[in-house]
């Protein structure tokens, strides 16, 4: 992102599909994130994308993290009303996300009939030659895609409807004023070392690569550990921010799968890291129907296999912790 929004990294070479396939290491070794294409945004200033009801979809696969984040900030704000969600299968073809009637996903999409994410992509730009990745904020009335970058659509999401809202969820604000300096500062290590950095370590292809961000993951993971050994509830202290929802999907996917299939096995969460597991169970099990309603580890663990192995691990057991074994 960067300066506001330090997600917007580039790679070299279009045409890779998703974050999931084996081969998106450059030739020295290292995968480099290509930057989002879409950044529109949603606003009543806006001459195009207003906000209104039953307007916009977003796409999402339970396997990405990227797209956990904007249904995690559906949910927190309730803009249910406003922005539907429809889920792509978890597991990655050939031809990139797609539909199957499977779990979480249609065998179709319910707009267009679309089968493929792709076809989305191509609708609104004919052209489009790079990835076809979610989250996907999709606006039916233009027929086209708003934005497709995760850190922009989440702040888009903070504040975009609040006009609309209740006044107990135009009131929530997960990006405040007074926390923005400290707020852009953590994400900005956070992402480079954390949410970016287990694909870093998981699609090195020469071992240079590999130590060149396994360890700065781990030394990031204590850091994090550092900052929440004070007992505080969440990384900023004593408010829920956007920082926690940024990283929430990165950790949460941490045992189920980076640890195994993306090499990141230096420790896990739930043995290595007291307090941040303290901090994942927290969110989890306090908020069920924010956090834990949109966590689908089982589907996540097989999409990651799909295109890793292909085997998916019989572990860990549990998936995640319950508290009483946790504490």
């Amino acid at each position: 992102m960067a300066p506001a929004f330090p997600d917007d990294k580039t790679a070299k070479g279009p045409g890779i599909d998703a974050d999931q396939r084996k081969d998106q290491a450059d030739k020295d070794g290292k995968f480099r994130r290509q930057a989002s294409s879409f950044r529109n945004i949603i606003s009543a200033d806006h001459d195009k994308f207003k906000p209104e009801k039953g307007r916009y979809v977003v796409y999402v696969v339970a396997t990405c993290p990227w797209a956990h984040r904007a249904l995690l900030m559906r949910k927190l704000k309730g803009l249910e009303e406003f922005i539907d969600v429809v889920w792509l299968h978890w597991a990655l073809g050939d031809k990139g996300w797609y539909f199957k009637e499977e779990d979480n996903s249609p065998a179709k999409d319910p707009y267009y009939g679309y089968t493929l994410l792709r076809e989305f992509y191509f609708k609104a730009d004919p052209g489009y030659d790079k990835r076809f990745t979610v989250p996907m904020l999709w606006d039916r009335k233009y027929q086209t895609i708003v934005n497709n970058e995760s850190s922009e659509i989440i702040r888009n999401f903070n504040t975009a409807f609040n006009h609309l809202l209740p006044p107990e969820k135009a009131a929530i604000d997960v990006y405040p004023e007074e926390l923005r300096p400290e707020i852009d500062d953590v994400n900005e290590w956070v992402y480079d070392k954390v949410n970016n950095g287990v694909y870093k370590t998981g699609f090195a292809t020469t071992q240079e690569a590999y130590d060149e961000n396994v360890y700065p993951l781990f030394e990031s993971l204590e850091r994090l550990e550092r900052l929440l050994s004070d007992g505080r509830e969440y990384v900023m202290g004593s408010k829920l921010t956007e920082v926690d929802i940024r990283l929430y999907p990165t950790i949460v996917r941490f045992d189920a799968a980076y640890f195994t299939l993306f090499r990141c096995n230096i420790k896990m969460i739930r043995y290595g890291f007291p307090h941040l597991h303290r901090w994942l169970l927290h969110l989890y099990y306090d908020f069920p129907d924010i956090f834990k309603a949109t966590t689908f580890l089982e589907q996540l663990k097989r999409g990651y296999a799909s295109t890793r192995v292909g085997i998916t691990p019989a572990g860990p057991v549990p998936l995640i912790m319950d508290r009483e074994a946790a504490s």
